[in-house]
């Protein structure tokens, strides 16, 4: 009986000093969620035990359903870490050479680019190849469905935007690329690869290739944010188009499987994972960042579609990872992982500020562009306000929309003046040049916006911008 006693006080000391934690991230998660900075599932584990696993707001807005850790997202750009790993189960197979040519598995592949492109270039993001979701056209074509074959045709014929191998920049060309190329080797459709391959020895049973034919138990709907903090169904798109790059959905629950499978050999070897795990250009390994500070590696990746946006951040060395799952578009989740890995270190996190945008429009209806410049100086002096650049470029956007054109030249001026190295900033300013019938100026800000980005991903949509001005 005694034996029982002190098993009991040990048991219950226990959990009394594991319950902080789990109500310091808890609590941060609700007040993110207050603020409408997040809407979603969140799983989060520690020294290989869950310590918070819940769902914040709806999954179906319209029927009050709400978010669960088993609830299904989909996970835009988190769908590259899959299709690396089936890359990698090939290369152990002897299947695919990283170093070979995408010519030599697409023998259709336009040769004068294809021939200088390697698998490796197109796991790193090294290729050169233009991204598709960049192309000018892209916005148009969101709905319309696609064979894999015949919709790399929609940017096999562009230029490289540099030497394979020479500059770093995100591209969703590359791993779709990528998913062909696994069919073709294998002569099976990419989701029957995955399925087979990782969610089944995973244990992944919530996880999948999405499309919107199908019923899927428990599927999230996903919401944009209006400007007035309301919310409205996203815009389409058909989930042909996103395929290896994008094309997946899963639950919180399931990708901490997935997080545990790695720590094992049943999908990849300790040498594929290395190779995975190892950075690159802008510290990218295959369908992962990787980072090292202070003695503590980090590795993540982040995922935005439709409606939808996610992360997924592990610390191996604390067998720490951090699960955040959202469906209303645009939610700050790596200050919200940030968060909740300084709850897990013992610190202090930095709490949310409120949106400042909408009252500061209260502001402009009131008072005007110079009373609206004066509160942002003020709200950024205080802690309870985010008056920072991109609150001041979302209310500019709005204006923009509102036909208040030159109040959303007023604000990208200042923000442009504050931020003379972002491209963002310099987007908007070329847009509100351009609605106050400045056209030397729009180009002018257009051209900044190439100088002054870190990557050439966004070239085209602002090269196109230039040409459509000029002409």
């Amino acid at each position: 009986m005694r034996f029982r006693t002190v098993l009991a006080i040990i048991f219950t000391a226990a959990t009394l000093c594991a319950a902080p934690p789990a109500a310091e991230i808890d609590s941060l998660l609700a007040r993110y969620h207050q603020l409408g900075l997040f809407n979603g599932s969140a799983l989060v584990a520690d020294h290989g035990s869950v310590v918070l696993q819940k769902g914040y707001g709806f999954a179906n807005m319209e029927w009050s359903i709400p978010n669960a850790p088993d609830t299904k997202f989909r996970l835009g750009s988190i769908t590259k870490q899959f299709t690396a790993t089936l890359v990698l189960q090939l290369v152990e197979q002897e299947k695919i050479d990283l170093r070979a040519p995408v010519t030599r598995y697409l023998p259709e592949y336009p040769a004068r680019t294809g021939d200088r492109i390697t698998i490796h270039n197109l796991l790193t993001h090294t290729s050169g190849v233009p991204g598709y979701t960049e192309l000018p056209s892209f916005g148009a074509k969101m709905r319309e469905p696609y064979k894999p074959a015949q919709f790399i045709e929609t940017f096999s014929k562009l230029d490289l935007l540099f030497d394979p191998g020479a500059r770093f920049s995100y591209s969703n060309s590359g791993y779709f690329l990528l998913g062909v190329i696994l069919e073709k080797i294998t002569g099976e459709p990419y989701e029957t690869l995955l399925r087979e391959r990782i969610f089944t020895p995973a244990g992944m049973n919530d996880s999948g290739y999405d499309s919107t034919r199908p019923l899927l138990a428990r599927r999230a709907a996903g919401y944009d944010k209006t400007f007035d903090g309301g919310y409205v169904n996203t815009s389409y798109i058909d989930m042909s188009q996103p395929f290896s790059a994008g094309s997946l959905y899963s639950t919180a629950e399931d990708l901490y499987r997935w997080d545990q499978a790695l720590y094992g050999d049943r999908i990849l070897s300790e040498a594929s994972k290395q190779k995975m795990f190892t950075p690159n250009l802008n510290n990218y390994g295959y369908g992962w960042e990787i980072t090292r500070k202070d003695g503590v590696t980090t590795i993540e990746h982040g995922g935005s579609i439709n409606g939808f946006n996610s992360v997924i951040t592990r610390n191996p060395e604390q067998k720490r990872v951090i699960i955040l799952l959202n469906n209303t578009g645009a939610a700050p989740l790596p200050s919200l992982a940030a968060g909740i890995r300084a709850i897990l270190d013992g610190k202090t996190p930095q709490m949310p500020k409120r949106p400042a945008a909408m009252e500061l429009y209260q502001t402009y209806q009131s008072s005007g562009v110079d009373a609206v410049l004066r509160q942002a100086r003020e709200m950024r002096s205080g802690s309870q306000w985010d008056a920072g650049d991109g609150e001041l470029l979302r209310l500019a956007g709005h204006l923009l929309s509102v036909g208040k054109s030159a109040g959303a030249l007023a604000l990208a001026k200042m923000v442009s003046a504050e931020a003379p190295k972002s491209p963002g900033a310099a987007a908007m300013l070329a847009q509100a040049e351009e609605a106050n019938g400045h056209r030397v100026e729009a180009i002018q800000a257009w051209s900044k916006a190439i100088e002054v980005s870190p990557t050439p991903r966004e070239f085209l949509l602002y090269a196109a911008e230039i040409r459509r001005l000029t002409n």
